[in-house]
């Protein structure tokens, strides 16, 4: 079990795997709920990892499922334990988007990031933040307001550390054209980025106004990659409307091919940087 992937993906794991055994003895979710007096979308979301699921719970469903290697049944249910776990993030929860990214984020080894309007969370300046957030949620008490910020900045220390987040961004050149929070805020937040982009661990791309139509106009797209379980990547994609997570293998894939077809049509990293002291004027 890594030490950073956390309760979010151990229960993805699980669900993962007590899907695979339902399979295997050939239940339909139905079945299973019928079985258990369950409400009828209690075993999808338990699958999905959209609920925690209890010990007790596992230890019933692979009976149900009739898995009899014990090893195998004990190591399900250390995963649900430490899926109940609190994380540092369940503070915030009253805070957070539906879904759970921060928490899929904090367990990732690599992302690759497409934003096409504003600076993606990870690389922004608080006061850059500030001005964001500030605008969004102008009805937010200064206090609602902080504790946003306070999460985002918290978030950014997956950048560092001893495992730090292989983060690879591809952001449209109206994202540093765009001025937020007034010049001497939008400068800051430029120079930050330059800085930034010298982590080893971090590639920085713009697609420039130049490079037409692409697949990826629709609106920002997030594509979360785990070493060890690359079966469990996950694209996300945030918009007005709501958050939608793919998670089908094909599509995943589908999403990989067209974030590095996108890449070879973006400026260059070095490239990207120069631009950048362009419009600082250096």
């Amino acid at each position: 079990m890594s030490d950073i992937e956390g309760p979010t993906l151990r229960r993805r794991r699980l669900g993962v795997e007590l899907k695979r055994c339902r399979e295997a003895a050939h239940l339909t979710q139905q079945d299973v709920s019928r079985h258990f007096e369950w409400h009828s979308a209690k075993v999808t979301r338990i699958e999905t990892a959209r609920v925690a699921v209890t010990p007790r719970d596992v230890r019933d469903l692979l009976t149900l499922y009739r898995v009899e290697d014990e090893e195998y049944r004990e190591a399900l249910v250390e995963l649900a334990r430490s899926s109940r776990e609190r994380s540092w993030w369940t503070d915030y929860k009253d805070i957070m988007r539906p879904g759970n990214f921060v928490g899929m984020e904090a367990a990732a080894t690599s992302m690759r990031c497409w934003e096409p309007i504003i600076l993606p969370g990870l690389l922004q300046t608080e006061a850059y933040m500030r001005a964001l957030i500030s605008t969004g949620r102008s009805a937010d008490p200064p206090q609602r307001i902080d504790r946003r910020i306070s999460l985002r900045l918290t978030r950014q220390s997956r950048l560092r550390g001893e495992h730090p987040l292989e983060l690879a961004l591809i952001i449209d050149e109206a994202t540093v054209r765009r001025v937020i929070g007034g010049e001497d805020v939008m400068n800051a937040q430029l120079e930050h980025l330059i800085e930034i982009a010298k982590l080893p661990n971090i590639s920085l791309q713009i697609l420039p106004f130049g490079a037409g139509e692409h697949s990826f106009l629709g609106g920002a797209v997030t594509l979360l990659e785990y070493r060890d379980t690359t079966h469990l990547d996950v694209v996300y994609l945030e918009g007005i409307a709501g958050d939608y997570y793919e998670e089908q293998p094909n599509e995943v894939a589908r999403y990989r091919q067209e974030f590095e077809r996108l890449s070879t049509r973006a400026l260059d990293h070095r490239t990207t940087i120069k631009m950048i002291e362009t419009l600082l004027g250096a």
